[in-house]
């Protein structure tokens, strides 16, 4: 199975404001983040046939991370979660319930503006061509891709 993998960029210096907050990750959403995590990533994983389907296990594959995992979260139930490291967005992920509401457009303008707030840098982030939907929602806020790989 092919898998073709773009890096995009995001250059431009204004970003339209997110009308939500985030709040930093903690280690006890981590279960409920690791079901959320992996059911909204299982599908194409399987597809792609990228083992394990659910790769998300343990803490301890996010524990250096989780200062960068950022949690969109209603009376202690994840809507959704964004990842920026550095200039970098990632694992922009929303809860299957809460999906086709506009919380993925806003956890990425949220990430956005975070990433702005400490850097002027282009903001990047890597989407695999399978994942259709997320890449027209990156188009329609204003990445565009900067390279093109094959990762298998």
């Amino acid at each position: 199975m092919e898998i073709i993998a773009y890096e995009m960029k995001y250059v431009k210096d204004n970003i339209e404001k997110s009308n939500i907050v985030c709040i930093p990750f903690g280690q006890k959403y981590f279960q409920q983040y690791m079901k959320i995590y992996n059911a909204c990533f299982y599908e194409m994983r399987k597809s792609l046939d990228i083992k394990p389907y659910n790769f998300l296990s343990s803490y301890k594959q996010i524990s250096g991370k989780s200062k960068d995992i950022f949690l969109l979260v209603d009376e202690e139930e994840i809507i959704g979660s964004v990842a920026c490291y550095g200039s970098e967005i990632d694992d922009l992920i929303v809860n299957k319930k809460f999906q086709n509401n506009g919380y993925g457009k806003q956890l990425l303008l949220w990430g956005m503006n975070y990433i702005r707030q400490i850097s002027n840098k282009p903001i990047l982030l890597h989407v695999a061509k399978w994942n259709e939907k997320a890449l027209m929602l990156y188009e329609k806020v204003g990445f565009y891709i900067t390279n093109t790989r094959r990762v298998r």
